[in-house]
């Protein structure tokens, strides 16, 4: 087998393959000989048709599969051990690639290869970046509180008037003219929460009423004109949708149970179950832990603006990173998960191709630096994913073994993990950036701060 290897320009170049029948013909007699053994073709046994027979019927499958093999793994070697940074797959070339003919002996392949262009970007503390710093005063703290507070909540079932957030069990029961409708729905064990229903006057029939006593509402007007209310109509009544498309009756709805939710108190078995025994034992001191951890949690957000504020400040500092358009806009033609139409192409390319090279320029950084994903960054970020996710339900002390369980699931996820992979590159370069650069601190309140991510206009 020969390759051969020339740059068109700076940014691509073409792979050339040359097989001839030495490269592939052990292949081929390997696998006309497997053939062979599997083939059960009729007038012969098992494992006993000729060989010539084989090589008629299966030769040229098994010829292609030995060629394609081949060109695979010399291919994708030759890049690597002549150290070519290329982007993506190389992809056929349009111009010398002549049809494959497997009647003949000797093969060629030629492949575009587009190159990684090299990055040169220096950075210093001569270099300031914006970092926004997020202010956590006392309505953040007090709705974190208030949160938690819900969450670690009681329910009380002997209660014996209803308030909005209770949820009310009991009998429903389809009316005609004020009083229960012949052959109408009944439903013995009907459940429903007042917070839940859109229409205030429909809600307000609930407010205050008591156990035992019986509440006559419009349960179509009560959940809204939306679209969903068919489906919470079929929830309620415990029918199929198309079974309630035509339902517009009032209902007798008579209350044989209240369940009162009951916040948490701020006493020492709340602060337990949120930080752990012992280890906040006055609301003042959980005020600040709960003001501590806010701050915490605003620091990757924080970190986050600052990556995206040093974007187009290093894709101007590294300069042009010419691409090669032409092969990059096939490969997107070509299409993965989603294929894209030219005209998709010619409209999303722009960013696509800045995507690439600040994806570049983040990898150069991150290798002249000697910042190397390690096995334990990679755990690490499984880890953190982890906790937040049962942070955002306020639940800040779950057990090691627990988050280790759920970690090995996001990593065990192709997609989860490429993420986790991602970020802790992303986590690499931020730490670089806020010890290289210099940083321009401004104080802003979490309002101030949301407005850098909401939309124009």
């Amino acid at each position: 087998m020969n390759i051969s290897f020339y740059n068109r320009d700076a940014v691509r170049g073409i792979l050339k393959l040359e097989i001839g029948k030495a490269d592939y013909a052990e292949q081929v007699d390997k696998g006309l000989r497997s053939f062979r053994q599997k083939a059960n073709l009729p007038g012969f046994r098992k494992g006993m048709v000729p060989l010539g027979m084989v090589q008629k019927m299966y030769g040229k499958h098994i010829l292609s599969e030995a060629v394609d093999k081949l060109v695979s793994d010399n291919l994708f070697k030759y890049l690597k051990d002549n150290n070519v940074n290329f982007i993506g797959d190389p992809l056929p070339n349009e111009t010398e690639q002549k049809e494959i003919d497997f009647d003949t002996e000797d093969f060629e392949f030629y492949f575009d290869i587009a190159f990684i262009p090299e990055v040169n970007i220096g950075l210093s503390e001569s270099d300031a970046l914006p970092y926004y710093e997020i202010e956590v005063d006392d309505d953040l703290v007090n709705k974190q509180i208030e949160n938690q507070r819900q969450n670690f909540g009681t329910y009380d079932e002997a209660a014996t008037e209803v308030a909005s957030v209770d949820v009310v069990k009991g009998t429903a029961a389809e009316l005609e003219n004020g009083a229960p409708k012949a052959g109408g729905i009944v439903v013995e064990d009907a459940t429903l929460m007042p917070m839940y229903l859109k229409d205030d006057d429909e809600k307000a029939k609930f407010i205050g009423a008591t156990l035992g006593s019986t509440v006559v509402f419009n349960p179509r007007k009560g959940y809204g004109d939306t679209e969903t209310v068919d489906a919470e109509l079929a929830s309620f009544l415990k029918k199929d949708k198309a079974e309630v498309s035509d339902i517009t009756s009032d209902f007798s709805f008579e209350i044989k149970q209240i369940t009162h939710y009951k916040e948490a108190e701020l006493n020492q078995e709340f602060f337990d179950k949120i930080f752990g025994e012992g280890i906040v034992t006055s609301e003042e001191a959980y005020r600040e832990e709960v003001k501590k951890i806010l701050s915490t949690q605003f620091v990757p957000q924080s970190d986050y603006k600052l990556l995206i504020d040093a974007r187009p400040y290093l894709l101007e500092k590294a300069g042009e990173l010419p691409l090669a358009d032409d092969i990059l806009k096939r490969r997107l033609l070509l299409g993965g998960e989603e294929k894209l139409t030219p005209e998709q192409v010619e409209e999303q390319y722009p960013d696509i191709a800045a995507s690439l090279r600040f994806n570049f320029i983040k990898s150069a950084i991150l290798e002249k630096n000697g910042l190397q994903i390690e096995e334990h960054d990679v755990e690490k970020g499984a880890h953190r994913e982890a906790r937040a996710l049962f942070a955002q339900y306020g639940m800040h002390t779950v057990g090691d073994e627990v988050i280790d369980g759920y970690a090995k699931k996001l990593l065990a996820d192709r997609k989860s993990l490429e993420s986790i992979i991602d970020r802790a590159k992303e986590d690499k370069l931020i730490e670089w950036l806020k010890q290289t650069v210099t940083l321009d601190v401004k104080p802003v309140t979490a309002d101030e701060f949301s407005k850098f991510f909401q939309p124009e206009g």
